[in-house]
């Protein structure tokens, strides 16, 4: 049997946590062991639910001396569990899962979840061993372009793997409509009011400030006169912030216009809900879930022509007949706006139209059975094993074409 080592921080919540499990489950409808060290985390027994098993380990750490102990202790693990390749998700626990793969002579694999920024030559030589591996994985080719202007040498290795999108969670036809109205009251949306959606965390760089300032302008211009502006995300950390956003729409008499909702549990009921998604990102995103999520629900966004976020959608112009969305110049509050005054002037049939060619953009691009088991092709090239057929012959009706991009 091929056995797999993960290596990530912690279970708690993110991609690169969400994305352990999943390819957990993919290495076990592959018949492959899947083994996961972590120091655990609320997401942990999702890894023994998707048939993986847990090896609980001090790889959160990011002490020198405890990154040296790991390399001990991984070694001892992948001789013990008679481990094929070690995949790390995160820089600090890759250090020791790097040197515990050479000493064992194991393949190494890294997956590049963010593009961990770079202050000086100390944080640069830290994040280099994400493209030390045999195989380095990007979530986006905007990840890649990152990756190799750090490391020109890493280019060959590079493998892109967009996100994936679970459409088994994210499909129309799996929300009930009590769900949606039972939302829509929650928020206090009265029926035949359009909704704009903004789901982020509240922090600056996702840009609420200039969601705001945009709704502002469209109100001004009668864009709102039918519709709300839901900003949904919580905020752990940033109670000043939200503060200031409470601030903002209060002084631009934005008061039943923009609301603060909070965390959304109800993610797919909230994109069927709305009439159109927004991300106002202030940085680069390396992928763009969101907006994937979201066309997924046959929902339109509008996205910054911004990192990665342009790699998501079908922008009006690219295809006149096949848009999925609209693209706006980063921090360009007069173009946001206007982008969200056309989307909420679009007819039921046009947003009908709309959300068909969204779900099979994303069927063709971004589902999760394509992630999966494009990574475990990833694992076949270094070796010779065939685990992504076994896992495509397990799951075919999930599979769809696309998905992974070789550089």
């Amino acid at each position: 049997m091929v056995t797999i080592l993960q290596v990530v921080p912690r279970l708690d919540a993110g991609g690169s946590e969400l994305a352990t499990i999943e390819i957990a489950q993919a290495l076990s409808r592959a018949g492959a062991r899947a083994l996961v060290a972590t120091e655990g985390g609320r997401m942990a027994e999702a890894v023994g639910k998707a048939g993986g098993e847990i090896v609980p380990l001090p790889v959160a750490s990011k002490s020198p001396f405890t990154i040296l102990a790991n390399i001990g202790r991984l070694t001892k693990l992948i001789r013990d569990r008679k481990v094929d390749l070690v995949h790390a998700r995160s820089r600090a626990p890759a250090w020791s899962a790097l040197l515990a793969a050479r000493r064992t002579g194991k393949p190494f694999v890294t997956t590049y979840h963010g593009a961990y920024g770079e202050t000086g030559p100390f944080k640069a030589a830290y994040n280099s061993v994400m493209a030390k591996g045999d195989r380095v994985i990007a979530n986006s080719r905007y990840t890649a372009s990152v990756i190799e202007a750090r490391d020109a040498s890493a280019r060959d290795r590079i493998r892109v793997i967009y996100r994936g999108v679970d459409r088994s969670v994210f499909d129309p036809a799996a929300v009930d409509a009590q769900a949606v109205d039972a939302l829509r009251a929650a928020w206090g949306v009265p029926p035949g009011t359009k909704i704009v959606l903004h789901a982020a965390r509240l922090t600056s760089i996702k840009g609420q400030r200039d969601l705001i300032a945009a709704a502002a302008l469209a109100n001004a211009e009668g864009a709102l006169r039918d519709a709300v502006v839901i900003l949904a995300g919580d905020a752990p950390g940033h109670d000043a912030y939200r503060e200031e956003l409470t601030g903002l729409i209060a002084r631009h008499g934005l008061g039943d216009k923009v609301r603060l909702v909070g965390h959304c549990r109800e993610m797919p009921a909230a994109y069927l809900a709305s009439q159109v998604a927004v991300t106002t990102s202030t940085v680069p995103e390396t992928f763009g879930r969101t907006s994937a999520e979201a066309q997924a629900m046959g929902c339109p966004v509008i996205v910054p022509d911004l990192g990665a976020l342009p790699e998501t959608i079908v922008a009006l112009g690219q295809s006149q007949a096949g848009f999925t969305g609209w693209l706006f110049p980063p921090r360009d509050i007069a173009s946001l706006a206007s982008r969200i005054g056309r989307a909420l002037a679009l007819t039921r049939a046009e947003l009908a139209s709309i959300g068909v060619r969204a779900r099979e953009h994303v069927a063709a691009n971004f589902t999760l059975a394509q992630m999966q088991g494009a990574t475990l092709a990833v694992y076949d090239e270094l070796l010779g094993t065939d685990l992504g057929e076994r896992f495509e012959r397990a799951s075919p009706a999930d599979l769809g074409a696309g998905g992974t991009n070789d550089r």
